[in-house]
């Protein structure tokens, strides 16, 4: 449950983090091309989102493995 609960967890505070990294003032030059903070935060932020859907999917199948087997054992 605390995997699934993490991965939840990790795509709602990274997307909040994202709309604030691009209203950022940091995060664009003067001509409009994306400076060097808005790069690394943005490389960050993917790498986060995409191990936030790993761990909360891993979380999920240990979850519904679980339950069948409490159903198993129930039938049995």
């Amino acid at each position: 449950m605390f995997l699934l609960g993490f991965g939840v967890w990790s795509w709602i505070i990274w997307i909040t983090f994202a709309k604030n990294l691009w209203d950022s003032d940091r995060a664009w030059a003067a001509d409009g091309s994306p400076t060097a903070y808005f790069i690394v935060h943005a490389v960050l932020t993917v790498v986060s989102f995409v191990l936030g859907t790993i761990i909360g999917f891993i979380g999920l199948r240990t979850l519904r493995g679980a339950k069948s087997r409490d159903a198993e054992k129930a039938d049995a």
